[in-house]
């Protein structure tokens, strides 16, 4: 997007015309939500550009192109060598000379070579020797609502391989195999105003009152939630609350984001207007407004989905707070389904709602599934309370979309650090029906041989 400062009376006189004049920010007091994580060895500290900031320290409209700067400071104490794994942080990253060129359009001839070299000269290296400091920018396709920004740092391959020639050459034992990496994670919450989370404050729902429970009482007091969230007055079911999460309210939302879901807007008139124009036209719209559903006199607290690149397909979950807490962590009391399409409906504000996937149960495995990838799930397990109902016998939620399910919650412990499969537990409560095979008709055993 061409700026044109109306201040200046030649550019008055001349039409609006794009000028390169870059306003170099002090980095990083001029980012105000900064980041920072820090090991015995290593400091990493994260921010991202606003798109006003983008223009004036480059001097380029990155928001026009969707682009966003993503600004990091890596500190190196130790005495290894550090290589920067950008691909994990966006594989879909730009280069400096990407950059440029796709904004070439909106930079003066005479600077463009100007602004090329600038891109490159303030882009972060990814070498990191020992003992020091880098700092730069990795320029990224433009994220809304929030950011997980995976840090990755490896050792130097190419070192370690020749300390081991250089032992095996002095007859020493060589060092057993493996190099060290190092992973920060960051959840980085990109506001505009009129996300959910936004008006999210646990501490004012229940204050400081919440009982705190033993193993016993937490799945007793589980299994005696509502089968469903239900409509604003508690007159009928909606769909199954088939979800339970433990998590400090940072690190659910870390731990969702990280797994590759996205933050929603409220609903009001600018976003229902927005999502009826993605629905006429079968554009994306990846922070689309989940509707209302309520429980504990409430609707729900926040919203996550797993966008598409077409507004009738998504995954989507919303989650309540709990008015109890487990090993003195936050309980999330959640619904999760998938979108598959997208009707006209009066009972819906938006007159509008998407249908959901009958099989309920495979998103919520999806969920589970999503989390250990990333290697989030410290012990989980299913409780009973959900809604059951079968393939032949569906249930049905507010806007009549058909449903069925073995009638069970997944309940999730969420790790802040790393946790192998290996070395996951489980809560031996009750056992689910297998995924897929719910769905299937008898048809479906012709797949299914057993070994002698």
């Amino acid at each position: 997007m061409n700026r044109c400062p109306v201040a200046l009376l030649t550019l008055l006189l001349s039409g609006c015309s794009t000028v390169y004049a870059p306003q170099p920010l002090t980095l990083p007091t001029a980012i105000e939500d900064l980041h920072t994580q820090s090991t015995e060895s290593v400091t990493v500290s994260v921010g991202i550009l606003s798109d006003e900031q983008s223009m004036d320290h480059f001097g380029i409209d990155l928001g026009e192109e969707d682009m966003q700067a993503i600004w990091l400071s890596i500190t190196n104490r130790s005495d290894k060598k550090l290589w920067l794994m950008r691909n994990a942080l966006d594989p879909d990253f730009f280069s400096a000379d990407e950059v440029a060129a796709v904004t070439q359009g909106s930079i003066p001839d005479d600077a463009f070579e100007t602004a090329r070299q600038r891109l490159r000269d303030e882009s972060i290296r990814v070498a990191i020797a020992p003992r020091s400091v880098v700092s730069g920018f990795i320029y990224t396709p433009r994220a809304i609502g929030g950011r997980y920004v995976d840090v990755r740092l490896g050792e130097d391959i190419h070192a370690v391989e020749l300390q081991r020639i250089a032992a095996s050459a002095r007859g020493e034992e060589l060092p057993e195999a493996g190099v060290t990496e190092l992973r920060f994670g960051f959840a980085v919450p990109l506001p505009d105003g009129i996300f959910d989370y936004e008006r999210m404050h646990p501490e004012q729902i229940y204050g400081e009152t919440r009982p705190d429970l033993n193993l016993e009482e937490f799945r007793k007091a589980l299994e005696a939630l509502p089968c469903c969230a239900s409509n604003a007055d508690q007159s009928a079911w909606g769909d199954p609350l088939n979800l339970v999460v433990v998590a400090d309210t940072g690190d659910a939302l870390n731990s969702l984001s990280r797994s590759g879901w996205s933050f929603t807007h409220r609903i009001n008139p600018e976003t229902v207007t927005r999502l009826v124009g993605a629905t006429l036209q079968g554009n994306a719209y990846p922070v689309a407004p989940v509707s209302n559903l309520y429980l504990f006199d409430r609707p729900q607290d926040f919203a996550l989905q797993r966008a598409r690149p077409n507004i009738a397909q998504r995954n989507h979950m919303r989650a309540w707070l709990a008015p109890f807490t487990f090993q003195h962590k936050n309980v999330w009391v959640g619904q999760i389904s998938r979108d598959i399409g997208i009707k006209i409906t009066p009972k819906s504000p938006s007159l509008t709602t998407h249908i959901i996937d009958p099989e309920v149960d495979l998103t919520r495995e999806y969920l589970l599934q999503s989390l250990m990838a990333e290697g989030l799930v410290e012990r989980f397990g299913f409780v009973a309370g959900a809604r059951a109902a079968t393939r032949e016998k569906p249930a049905a939620n507010l806007t009549d979309d058909t449903y069925f399910s073995d009638g069970l919650r997944l309940v999730v412990i969420i790790s802040s650090d790393a946790i192998a499969y290996e070395n996951i537990r489980g809560f031996a409560w009750e056992e689910p029906a297998p995924p897929v095979a719910q769905g299937q008709s008898d048809a479906g055993t012709d797949n299914v041989q057993a070994l002698d």
